[in-house]
């Protein structure tokens, strides 16, 4: 049995649109992402979501129509499986309901689909809609008429066309009020002919019959010159101030503002609506333009393939109404488009599938072309996933087989995605989110930040903030306000201060870099002090309630006891032979401290009373290691019937070490997990339950803290964070206050885990990715594609990203054959024999030609792989370079050995290099799979070879004494599908992704009765995911004996999802299906489909009727969300209670 729940929705649109959802004034951002709906709303020029939605399907079309004399429009929303319905926004539940019944599509089995994806037009008054999903085949819908029936949509007809092959369609502005579409389409599908042809929607005055549509019926029949063309622009007419006459010769007529632009690559014509007046306009240079909105009817924004925007210009006479050209411009940059929308006040939203979604200021007065568009704000968007890698934060000493689960932040998914110039690498991690609630002033370099409560208040009101020569005091009210003070209770403010905190006795301490005070808070009399001998600094102090531990020039160390009003308890004299480089005191062990050391690069454990070590640990491993402690925290992070205290140890190179402390102070249970590349600072939050949080500040802040036993690193969006202190005030319970480089906020921490994403440009397409821990650095395989002088020019190459800095290092390899455009293919990283036999780092790279036929070709070779080093220097080095007959599609490592899929055999090598640059391949054994071999995955000597039409093979590595190795076919899934992704599970389990959507479990029986059973991959487990699946990585991680389920891997999809895949426990496969099948019945998604219909397993073959075997965690999470007394009719025979369902479906949550 199978789990597969979402840990990053999925973030590429490909639909969005304006409506007036809320009230006819006010109009808002639909957006449709995969099976998701989402509003916007536009206020202060910025975007702000509002609403979002499940669906159960896909979305594959999205429009909004306006009922006859209705205030707002309401949606129209179709799904891949032909299922349509409306929402209408309902102000009192803040929900989109849905209006009607869902429709569906009275398609026959044997119709063509569409060439094009599914498409949806609505003419202008918003009441008519045309489908287009099949070949030759238009479905008209309509809105009612009547008051009663003005919500209702109805099919209308569903007439067949002589036009097979449309490449755009659009509704036309007419003057007569009759509903006109246009249509651009193909004589054949291997023709290069384009014609336009446009019709009347309705063939009576009434709109009650619809039109035909056959070759007699045409208004318009065109040739279009450009082949190229794929864009149709309707153009509104405008006022004008003399009304033209009719035309018997239409010939002589002048083309008027009011028709439609067909776009194409090297012309623009347009096509008076009324006339049929044509005037046509050249382009300066060959584009290829992929989406537009209208600035106004003069006016429209044209974006191309490769991210470049222009403005094109209807040309007119004086009169500003009879057409003379047309103009194109460029007025910017941004991604790539799948939608454009323009909002007014300069506000122009720019949808991606291909990379982030953007909202942009134009102001096209502006003289200086790159001032008209100023980027707003961006939506994040990390699809298409093309690859991923998983970097283990908390072992990267690859000392260990098992993994860390994600959940716990110390897994990091780092992803190859958007096509082309939107390419970028983003690091996904999970952590908490942090909401600021205030802002207390703009300050600079701060030093430390200390809350503290004044005498009588019964919670914290007063923040200090230490600078490098003062210290300022803030004190709040109960309402919020906050005061600068000149004075507070005889603080010296007139220098840096270290330490400052409240006493159990009544008292204030405060430690500055000159002396240690202890100030009676209700008169502010200092009732005791203490200075170092002479002009000596204090350089860093910590105490607990009972004593001050104090670095004294960073060679003496000093203990001052607090309960004795600071008597030295002990001064002790590193001397010349090391130097203190940071100290802890323990808030929750009395008199225990812990001083970290520069020269040794130990930690110790001292006794306070004495100074004495009673402990002591060396983090340096190797000689040549120069791991230096930087910062420490002992504090109990776990609950103590799970754990004893911690001790965390921030390295100055950006790992931070953990030890267990036993009771008699002992370290044991080393771990090191990296936050950063420079070191950490750690600020301690406690909690009333007795446990403590620490608040880790580098370029990469997290949250350390424990949970369900473990301790957790979360990201923390707060990139700028410098210095962090608890705040619980009466005006802002449970917050903290936070310091950046300029400013100190106050903010609250929300501890629901969400994933945070880091992005690092490319501006080229990462096609593979591989990661290793060795040498600490991704290997990326890019493809650049530039347009130079009307010429695409396709540029691959090599290139490695430090894992933790997130930034490029080291010189780019290009890979490049004269008379070849070259791809990567594939990218993989391997240990492999160096010349001397020793185990090196390598990674390895696929490639493929495409041959130029101006520059002749070569049959024999269509391929090569590479096999790159890494010197000292962090740069590739090619050690192998080795030509192929087949392009190589992908690679995998058995034993050593090299296995790459070719275009059409499988083929293991031994790899074997001569030099510390050279290298030769040599062939084993080879497998011919069905079609075409689209991924690979090892597991043992068995190779599982995912098929373009014909499923999954398994192919085992023999080799029989005295024979050659061979490569024999043991297993094989005999159903059709067409492969994208495969990945071993566990044991004889396998994991297939397939061009649908679909996920399969695939199993092998080798104890099978007969050679049939053996040899056939039984489907134990299936579901339809609604998302093509790019990449699969198997992951292990280390889970507890009670969990439910048991993670086994993560997916990439082309929509920017990242799932995680796992198997249920035994134990818990029966109540946790029944329970998916209660809450199927009982939660119902917009337009009312049905959750078994929507999972169920589709191809071209088949369809089920429910999901197999196979848990969505998405909709057992959304038991969480609905009323008790749902969950206690859901609950009702299943056995455990309500109470227990939750903690369950808690426990699945917290998984990712």
């Amino acid at each position: 049995m199978a789990y597969i729940a979402p840990i990053h929705r999925p973030t590429s649109i490909r639909h969005a649109l304006k409506a007036h959802l809320f009230s006819g004034d006010e109009e808002s951002l639909v957006i449709g992402k995969a099976n998701r709906l989402e509003i916007w709303r536009i206020s202060d020029g910025t975007l702000s979501q509002v609403h979002s939605q499940p669906v159960n399907g896909t979305i594959s079309v999205l429009q909004r129509l306006r009922p006859k004399d209705y205030p707002t429009d309401i949606l129209f929303v179709g799904t891949e499986r032909f299922e349509y319905f409306t929402l209408a926004w309902n102000s009192e539940t803040q929900q989109l309901e849905a209006i009607d019944d869902t429709l569906k599509d009275p398609g026959e089995l044997h119709m063509r689909n569409a060439e094009s994806q599914d498409k949806c037009i609505v003419d202008p008054s918003g009441r008519y809609l045309a489908l287009h999903l099949w070949q030759g085949v238009l479905t008209i819908l309509r809105l009612g008429t009547r008051k009663n029936t003005i919500l209702k949509l109805d099919w209308m007809a569903q007439p067949r066309l002589s036009e097979l092959f449309i490449k755009s369609s659009s509704f036309l502005y007419t003057e007569t009020g009759h509903p006109k579409i246009a249509l651009l389409y193909k004589t054949r599908s291997d023709s290069e002919e384009l014609k336009l042809a446009t019709y009347r929607l309705t063939a009576d005055d009434r709109h009650t019959e619809a039109s035909r549509f056959e070759i007699k019926d045409r208004e318009t029949d065109l040739d279009i010159a450009d082949s190229g063309s794929s864009l149709l622009i309707p153009v509104r007419k405008v006022e004008e101030v003399v009304k033209r006459h009719n035309f018997r010769n239409v010939d002589a007529a002048k083309a008027h503002v009011g028709g439609l632009i067909i776009v194409g690559e090297t012309r623009l014509l347009y096509i008076d609506e009324v006339t049929k007046s044509k005037v046509e306009s050249l382009l300066d240079r060959a584009n290829i333009f992929v989406a537009w909105a209208e600035y106004d009817p003069t006016h429209y924004f044209l974006a191309d393939d490769y991210g470049t925007m222009h403005l094109l210009t209807i040309l007119t006479d004086t009169t500003g109404v009879v057409v003379t050209g047309m103009d194109v411009s460029v007025i910017g940059r941004t991604s790539r488009p799948s939608d454009m929308l323009y909002f007014g006040d300069g506000l122009l939203f720019v949808a991606s599938h291909y990379g982030d979604s953007q909202l942009f200021h134009v102001d096209l007065i502006k003289k200086d072309v790159r001032d008209m568009m100023t980027l707003v704000q961006s939506l994040p968007n990390i699809g298409p996933i093309l690859d991923f890698a998983v970097m283990d934060m908390g072992n990267r000493e690859n000392n260990s087989a098992l993994g860390n689960e994600y959940s716990s932040g110390q897994a990091r998914i780092v992803t190859g995605s958007g096509v082309w110039r939107d390419g970028t690498l983003r690091s996904v991690r999970s952590g908490v989110g942090l909401e600021d609630i205030g802002e207390l002033a703009d300050l600079e370099d701060t030093r430390g930040l200390f809350s503290i409560r004044s005498h009588a208040a019964s919670k914290t009101d007063t923040l200090i903030a230490s600078f490098s020569t003062e210290t300022r005091v803030f004190q709040f009210d109960s309402e919020g306000g906050a005061e600068e003070l000149e004075s507070f209770l005889g603080m010296d403010l007139g220098i840096q201060t270290l330490v400052a905190r409240n006493l159990p006795t009544g008292n204030l301490l405060q430690v500055t870099t000159a002396s240690v005070s202890l100030i009676d808070i209700e008169s502010g009399v200092v009732v005791s002090s203490w200075r170092p001998a002479g002009h000596s600094s204090i350089i860093a102090a910590s105490a607990n309630d009972r004593w001050v531990l104090l670095s004294v020039e960073g060679t003496g160390l000093v203990s001052l006891s607090l309960g004795q009003d600071l008597t030295l308890a002990k001064q002790k004299d590193i001397g010349d032979k090391d130097q203190i480089a940071c100290l802890h005191v323990a808030p929750q062990l009395p008199s225990v401290g812990v001083v970290g050391f520069w020269n040794s690069g130990t930690v110790s454990i001292v006794d306070l009373e004495t100074l004495d070590p009673v402990h002591g640990e060396s983090l340096r491993k190797t000689p040549d290691d120069a791991s230096i402690p930087r910062d420490l925290a002992l504090v109990q992070i776990l609950p103590p019937s799970v754990s004893g205290p911690t001790l965390f140890v921030a390295l100055e190179d950006g790992n931070v070490v953990t030890f267990k402390i036993g009771q008699d102070l002992t370290l044991s249970g080393t771990k090191s997990v990296v936050l950063g590349t420079t070191q950490a600072r750690f600020h301690l939050l406690p909690h009333p339950n007795g446990v403590y949080s620490i608040f880790a500040t580098t370029e990469h802040p997290s949250l350390i803290y424990g949970s369900e036993g473990r301790i957790v690193y979360s990201a923390v969006t707060a990139e700028d964070a410098t210095f962090v202190c608890p705040f619980d005030s009466e005006a802002f319970p449970d917050s903290v206050v936070l310091s950046t480089k300029s400013q100190i906020k106050i903010s609250q921490i929300d501890t629901t885990r969400r994933t945070h994403t880091h992005s690092l440009p490319m501006h080229e397409m990462v096609r593979r990715l591989a990661y290793s821990p060795t040498e600490k650095v991704f290997g990326l395989g890019c493809i650049q594609r530039r347009l130079i002088d009307g010429e695409e020019v396709i540029q691959s190459s090599f290139k490695l990203v430090d894992d933790v800095i997130f930034d490029k290092v080291g010189k780019e390899f290009l890979i490049s054959t004269p008379s070849y455009t070259e791809l990567v293919e594939a990218v993989i990283r391997a240990e492999l024999p160096d010349s001397y036999g020793n185990p090196s780092e390598r990674f390895i790279v696929g490639t493929s030609y495409l041959p130029d036929p101006d520059r002749g070709t070569t049959e024999n070779v269509r391929g090569r792989i590479l096999v790159f080093g890494i010197d000292s220097d962090r740069e590739p080095y090619l050690v192998l370079s080795h030509q192929l007959k087949g392009a190589c599609r992908c690679l995998a490592v058995m034993d050593g050995k090299i296995v790459a899929a070719l275009t059409k055999t499988v083929v293991v090598s031994m790899y074997e290099e001569t030099s510390t640059t050279t290298a030769q391949l040599t062939k084993l054994a080879s497998y011919r799979p069905s079609t075409y071999p689209v991924d690979l995955a090892v597991h043992g000597n068995m190779i599982a070879v995912a098929d373009l039409m014909k499923s999954v093979s398994l192919v085992e590595y023999v080799t029989p004494e005295g024979e050659s190795p061979r490569l024999v076919e043991t297993a094989r899934h005999y159903q059709a599908a067409w492969g994208t992704a495969v990945s071993h599970i566990d044991g004889e389990s396998w994991l297939e992704a397939d061009s649908r959507g679909n996920l399969m479990v695939l199993m092998r029986n080798p104890a099978g009765v007969t050679l049939e059973d053996r040899r056939r991959l039984q489907i134990t487990s299936e579901m339809n995911l609604g998302e093509q699946v790019n990449r699969i990585r198997k992951i292990t991680v280390e889970t507890s004996p009670n969990a439910s389920i048991i993670p086994r891997a993560f997916l990439g999809t082309v929509e920017g999802s990242i799932y995680m895949f796992g198997t249920i426990a035994p134990h818990a496969q029966d109540l946790l299906l029944r329970f998916q099948a209660k809450l199927a019945t009982v939660i119902k998604s917009a337009g009312g489909i049905e959750f078994n219909s929507y999972r169920a397993f589709r191809n071209e073959e088949r369809e089920g009727e429910a999901p197999d075997r196979f848990l969505d965690g998405e909709m057992l999470e959304r038991f969480l969300d609905i009323d008790d007394e749902t969950q206690a009719q859901i609950c009702h025979g299943l056995g455990p209670s309500v109470e227990d369902m939750r903690n369950i479906v808690e426990e699945l949550r917290r998984m990712h």
